[in-house]
């Protein structure tokens, strides 16, 4: 049977690439979305998330044939999800109730990388910045979200 440990502890054994056979958490990590899109954790700290993804037009292009603006701000919100399951309880939960982006520049195929941090925290509320960067170093988005803590019957999921 997997040992239970905190989500920060395994977004920490995820990152370093140690074994996560024998542990498990209350949340899903690695999420279905990441596997979809092909983004991956590269740091994790207290209320701090940092993903990266290779973008292909064949997969993640749209119709101007330039990466959908929607795969950015998917980055930034599963950043920012990820940030603040690091400091919520075990039998908590969260949700996004404000979600915000600015683009700033086209995206053609590029590594993209998304950080996110926590400028705010609540009792119940929490504002995240994340910005959203190309392999030059060019802000491509920034994204601005409330998340919600949930306790009690609402952290239920389903």
């Amino acid at each position: 049977m997997a040992r239970q440990i905190s989500t920060f502890e395994y977004l920490q054994m995820l990152v370093s690439g140690a074994s996560l056979a024998d542990v498990t958490t209350n949340l899903i990590y690695p999420p279905a979305i990441w596997t979809t899109l092909g983004l991956r954790l590269v740091e994790i700290d207290l209320a701090y998330a940092k993903l990266e993804l290779d973008t292909d037009l064949r997969r993640h292009g749209n119709q101007l044939g330039i990466t959908h603006g929607g795969v950015a701000c998917e980055m930034a919100d599963a950043a920012i999800g990820t940030a603040h399951s690091t400091v919520i309880g075990e039998d908590e939960s969260l949700a996004s109730v404000e979600l915000k982006v600015n683009f700033f520049r086209p995206v053609g195929e590029t590594r993209l990388t998304a950080t996110a941090r926590r400028v705010n925290a609540g009792r119940t509320l929490s504002y995240y910045v994340c910005e959203v960067h190309n392999e030059a170093g060019k802000l491509v988005a920034s994204v601005n979200s409330t998340v919600m803590t949930l306790k009690g019957e609402q952290a239920t999921r389903g």
